[in-house]
């Protein structure tokens, strides 16, 4: 019997614990209090307040989030969620973070790309963490 694939997921922005989406994140909680190894610019984009991660490491903040473990199945729901199948949407891609206990591992994270950014709405930011004040601007797509 073969066993699912577990991966380590790095979230920063509505899908963490109090957040709009977090409903949508079936990801099991490891560790809340997590950083960037490197750092990363964090935006809030465009008239839905979107949170970007900009894969753009060694600019802006160690971004704050929380890590999660997240089996094939879950992870590809979440996938859709953040649309990496779309022009506009996410990438996924392993990223290092730090644990709350100073452990460094890699995690997959949702980032969009510079080129995206380029020409976006940027509303506020960079920042180093997504927060309550962040998460109340935020329009969901629907």
């Amino acid at each position: 019997m073969s066993h699912a694939k577990v991966h380590w997921l790095f979230v920063f922005g509505t899908l963490k614990q109090g957040h709009p989406n977090h409903h949508l994140n079936q990801a099991r909680l490891a560790d809340e209090n997590c950083l960037t190894l490197d750092p990363y610019p964090l935006y809030l984009v465009g008239e839905r307040y979107s949170p970007w991660l900009i894969d753009e490491p060694g600019k802006g903040y160690r971004v704050s989030g929380e890590l999660y473990r997240v089996d094939d199945a879950k992870l590809h729901r979440m996938d859709q969620l953040e649309r990496i199948d779309k022009h506009d949407g996410y990438q996924r891609k392993a990223i290092a973070v730090e644990t709350s206990q100073h452990e460094k591992i890699k995690a997959q994270c949702y980032l969009k790309t510079p080129s995206q950014l380029r020409g976006a709405d940027i509303r506020l930011g960079p920042l180093h963490d997504y927060q309550q004040q962040h998460a109340a601007l935020y329009r969901s797509r629907s």
